[in-house]
């Protein structure tokens, strides 16, 4: 049994540089709207409009894929370090197998536009956007892989590196893409699909070269000897990654329900949500970030046959996100109108969003606690409960709450957007319950089973 102080370190060492390749990606998506938009406001909401339908449907691929990371973790604790190229081998094929799907959906593209009812040069826009990303699913998938590889051995620091890489790659590419230099057309707005698909195949070709020649990877021999397609291995890790990715899928799509809700209330309403909930999506990386490590850590030990010591560390990392976010929350509250500042001068979508930022606050304790919850139960491989929380808390407590609040009077008077944040917290907060509740009793089971085979021995 370690010290709690240790594996504090250990969980804060692995999940900084999860942090620091989060905020390039972020970094990404914002200098993406930002040089789109200097070319005109069409261009950029055809970058928006083209992300909300892009990201979903590609974190919804990855969302199985990151099954890889606790299977690898338990093969790593476990000693069983021969099982983990087979089993990175296969996550490969499917990641290819996925990533041709997700081209062939997007080549439906026009359809889904077409239901948007949206301006012509705004529909051109986004489609040729979504084109032109398409192209880029197959090698982030395939970086998604590699990532789950080395993160589920416990190093991180790939993800942060390579991160930065794919942020060094975007500026150049989109001003040479978004404005016609080197010869290459203004493309507006959908240049900006070129460059993200340059990025995701320098991300792809990076992290495959340094996997293939870090002295730390090197002995696994990821690319040499291929095996065939096993079927059973396949089924093993779509059957654990597949509850990750609908739960992944409700969460995100309440966001993407609530941000077309409130539409109709005026662009005074949206523009204090978005200020609110884009200020909360950076505030995610934090917990994101640590249950990334605790789901290594939880899974590492596990493979070891240490479930005191996974449990210890779940609760631990319970512990630490309950503090960041009592932090970030406290922050939220004092400094909320000076935060709204930085998004705009509109003194009514100031107003509104210091607001919502009261109510944002609250959301962070609720969504640490279920984000971490979460990870914690993937590195117990016990993902199958995660659709049903997440059906019922985002879908059946969350968006209803939302919606009755936000748009009726069979409550209270109809509250508008602080409807739809009451709704966000009531479905997170229950989320936070059944995760917790799940997961101790996950402990407790694994605890017996462990004590019943000691006792025998």
């Amino acid at each position: 049994m370690y010290s709690r102080l240790y594996q504090a370190k250990k969980l804060i060492i692995l999940a900084l540089p999860v942090l620091a390749a989060q905020v390039a990606q972020t970094t990404m998506g914002f200098i993406d709207t930002v040089m789109a938009g200097k070319v005109s406001a069409t261009d950029m909401a055809a970058v928006a409009i083209g992300t909300s339908i892009w990201l979903p449907t590609i974190l919804f691929f990855a969302g199985i894929l990151m099954a890889l990371t606790p299977m690898v973790a338990h093969l790593h604790g476990a000693s069983e370090e021969h099982k983990i190229k087979p089993l990175i081998q296969q996550g490969i094929y499917l990641a290819i197998v996925s990533g041709i799907a997700c081209m062939l959906l997007f080549t439906q593209a026009s359809w889904v536009l077409a239901q948007m009812d949206l301006d012509p040069q705004l529909f051109e826009l986004s489609r040729d956007y979504l084109n032109a990303i398409l192209w880029g699913a197959p090698p982030f998938l395939l970086f998604q892989v590699l990532r789950n590889f080395t993160e589920g051995l416990s190093w991180t620091l790939p993800s942060m590196i390579i991160g930065f890489i794919g942020l060094a790659i975007n500026v150049p590419a989109n001003y040479v893409f978004i404005y016609g230099h080197l010869g290459m057309p203004a493309m507006g707005g959908a240049g900006c699909g070129v460059a993200t698909a340059l990025v995701f195949w320098g991300m792809f070709f990076s992290m495959a070269i340094y996997v293939a020649w870090s002295k730390r990877f090197k002995a696994y021999e990821l690319f040499k000897g291929w095996c065939q397609v096993n079927m059973e291995k396949q089924k093993q890790v779509c059957k654990l990654g597949l509850p990750i990715a609908l739960a992944l899928f409700f969460e995100v799509t309440l966001f993407a329900i609530v941000a077309v809700a409130i539409a109709p209330l005026g662009p005074i309403t949206v523009a204090g949500h978005q200020v609110a909930a884009n200020f909360s999506g950076m505030v995610f990386m934090l917990p994101l970030a640590l249950g990334i490590a605790l789901t290594i850590r939880v899974g590492y030990y596990l493979g070891r046959n240490e479930p005191k010591t996974a449990a210890m560390v779940a609760r631990l990392g319970i512990q630490l996100g309950l503090l960041v976010a009592a932090i970030t929350a406290t922050i939220t509250v004092l400094a909320r109108e000076p935060i709204a500042e930085l998004y705009t001068n509109d003194a009514a979508v100031i107003s509104l969003a210091t607001q919502l930022m009261f109510l944002c606050a609250i959301y962070q304790l609720s969504d640490s606690v279920q984000v971490v919850s979460a990870a914690a139960l993937r590195g117990y491989k016990d993902t199958q409960v995660l659709i049903w929380i997440g059906l019922i808390a985002y879908w059946g407590i969350g968006l209803s709450t939302g919606l009755i609040l936000g748009l009726t009077d069979w409550i209270v008077a109809p509250m508008g957007a602080s409807g739809f944040w009451i709704g966000f917290i009531a479905g997170l907060t229950s989320a936070a319950i059944m995760l917790k509740l799940r997961l101790r009793w996950r402990q407790k089971r694994i605890a017996d089973e462990h004590e019943a085979t000691a006792s025998n021995v």
